[in-house]
């Protein structure tokens, strides 16, 4: 029997979106004010969702602290109060669109855990604005 469990993290952090080969005009057309050469910050808010088998012994998918303590290693302390241009070298040559973060978090933490799991995130940029990765 599978289910899946979820757990929700929260972090701010600052960007700028921008492309390195436009000039400044061509970003602002594409990126608007989120092209802003001083950066803006979100409080970004994540849901981490994963499937699994529950297994007979615990009745468990993963254990909730587990997951909780896997999400503040590696993704809250790595995010929280950074500006994600500058301080995430991971990020010095890719856009840190919504899209690419989903992606970048979606990878760290299938990383640790197990092939049996299947894992989506959804990382809201605002309140109306989220995106989801599921690895596919």
């Amino acid at each position: 029997m599978k289910a899946t469990i979820s757990r929700k993290g929260y972090f701010s952090a600052a960007h700028r979106l921008y492309n390195r080969h436009w000039n400044y005009q061509k970003n602002i057309e594409i990126f608007g004010k989120c092209a802003y050469l001083n950066y803006h910050g979100h409080n970004y808010e994540y849901i981490a969702s994963v499937t699994g088998e529950v297994d007979k012994e615990t009745g468990f998918v993963l254990s909730l602290h587990k997951l909780r303590d896997l999400l503040r290693e590696e993704i809250e302390k790595l995010f929280d109060h950074k500006n994600i241009n500058l301080d995430l070298k991971e990020f010095s040559s890719v856009n840190p669109t919504a899209e690419n973060i989903v992606i970048f978090m979606w990878n760290k933490i299938n990383k640790r855990i197990s092939s049996n799991f299947d894992l989506k995130i959804t990382l809201y940029e605002t309140g109306n604005n989220f995106v989801e990765y599921d690895g596919k």
